[in-house]
């Protein structure tokens, strides 16, 4: 297969953004205001809390601020797998916390629960699909955990090859444990743009092209300073700054440096890639199958992550997680022609029944990664100010918990969520240069070594199993 053929009409606009849908641009603040809760971050993060802070306070002033545009960032260009995992995998959080991970599960079922309700009670247009995930063996030694992790009275389903062949056709499939209950697909753009549009019916102010400069202390408020960005103005010299006076601020930035100097050092950024084809056709669909529409993933450390559209378009995306030294980051690495042609080598080795298929589409982006691969929170100037990050990939669903937590904080009590180890405690900080790049170049080269060798983890994953900063999705 020639996969520069089936790469060379691909825009390099993603997919989720390339449509005529997006909401007409909202102006940005360009003069002072005063407001009960200021949320900082227009994705996944900051529009669930400003959802939530109106639906606990219908008379609270809310105002949002996005230094772009709303969902331009990684909520709207993820894969749009919404899982309800709040810790990257329950092995992950059995590793990191292990005493609480079993109701950090239940927390998270709830919360993907209450996405679902949110979208039927507000008729959200997300393409919301509550079908599963399935996890998929390509390496025989991968079946035996799937195996074992069969039980169905929780919705955890293992099919073995024949099985498997029955639901998705490829010739690279040993078996598959079928998550049934825990991941929802949507359309990530839309549902960005969907709680934009419910947030603002709900009287928060949002303005776009408003970047936050610096936050500050001002005893019984916060005083954050903005900027216009010049992309949103014709004259870059008419840019101009704003003052924001909030009793509370949320802080929802997630991969972009942190407002706060001391977690500046716990989140680094590293890029993910992903391809979306054509539409198939009835005759493609019938040679794959997949009429569940679930989502896939497979099992190795250097995963693939790939679903269905709306349209029949399969998003295929992952293996490369690709970060740059010195926690760059730049328009430049979105697109990275040697990891679009190896996704697009591992389509067609998944499904080589679609050769002449083509990509209409091929982008990247960054994701913030933390050291436990999962959300950590922080709180600031006297409980005022709250602050997210850290999701790592797995924030569709986990970012609406990740807003109900920060408004528990800034209420001030003491709820469980706040009290959670979860929420109390931050994961290691990353080293500073180059040891961070050298230590995520080692990991890196020794998570592809395990892979090689039947998932068997060397000495340095083991060491940073030990440390806490080991992963086990």
């Amino acid at each position: 297969m020639d996969v520069n053929a089936a790469l060379a009409d691909a825009s390099t606009i993603p997919f989720w953004l390339d449509t005529d849908l997006r909401p007409k641009p909202l102006p940005p603040l360009q003069e002072n205001r005063e407001t009960d809760l200021l949320v900082v971050g227009g994705g996944f993060t900051g529009l669930w809390t400003a959802l939530q802070a109106k639906e606990r306070d219908p008379d609270r002033r809310v105002v949002l601020v996005e230094a772009n545009s709303i969902g331009w960032a990684a909520s709207g260009r993820n894969g749009g797998f919404c899982a309800a995992s709040l810790t990257h995998g329950y092995d992950n959080g059995e590793a990191h916390l292990p005493e609480e991970n079993d109701r950090l599960a239940q927390l998270g079922r709830e919360n993907l629960d209450a996405i679902e309700a949110a979208v039927a009670k507000y008729g959200m247009d997300v393409e919301f699909e509550r079908t599963g995930e399935l996890d998929v063996a390509t390496e025989d030694y991968q079946v035996a955990e799937l195996r074992e992790a069969h039980d169905p009275d929780s919705g955890f389903i293992f099919l073995d090859q024949q099985e498997l062949a029955g639901i998705v056709k490829s010739p690279t499939y040993k078996g598959a444990l079928w998550d049934s209950r825990e991941v929802a697909l949507v359309h990530p753009a839309k549902l960005c743009w969907e709680l934009l549009r419910v947030i603002r019916e709900l009287g928060v102010e949002v303005y776009e092209g408003t970047k936050v400069t610096d936050v500050s202390d001002a005893k019984t408020s916060v005083r954050v300073q903005t900027r216009v960005t010049a992309e949103t103005l014709e004259d870059c010299a008419a840019a101009q700054c704003s003052q924001v006076t909030a009793k509370r601020v949320a802080l929802a930035t997630n991969v972009f440096p942190s407002l706060l100097k001391r977690v500046s050092l716990h989140t680094v950024p590293v890029y993910d890639y992903a391809l979306m084809t054509e539409p198939l056709n009835n005759e493609q669909m019938a040679a794959i199958g997949w009429e569940g529409r679930q989502g896939i993933g497979d099992c190795a450390n250097r995963f693939h992550y790939y679903r269905l559209s709306a349209d029949n378009r399969i998003l295929f995306g992952g293996w490369d997680a690709v970060y740059h030294f010195g926690r760059q980051l730049s328009w430049r690495y979105d697109q990275r022609p040697e990891t679009f042609e190896t996704l697009a080598e591992h389509f067609f080795e998944t499904f080589p029944q679609l050769e002449g298929l083509k990509f209409s589409h091929k982008w990247g982006g960054p994701i913030d990664t933390c050291s436990r691969f999962f959300s950590f929170f922080t709180s600031a100037y006297g409980k005022k100010v709250a602050m997210a990050a850290g999701f790592t990939g797995l924030g569709v669903g986990a970012s609406r918990f990740a807003g109900t937590v920060m408004l528990d904080l800034l209420s001030g009590e003491d709820t469980e969520l706040t009290e959670l180890e979860m929420v109390r405690k931050l994961p290691l900080p990353f080293p500073p240069e180059p040891v961070a790049w050298l230590g995520i170049k080692m990991t890196t080269n020794a998570l592809i070594k395990a892979d090689e060798n039947e998932g068997r983890r060397g000495p340095l994953l083991k060491v940073l199993d030990a440390v806490g900063m080991g992963f086990d999705s």
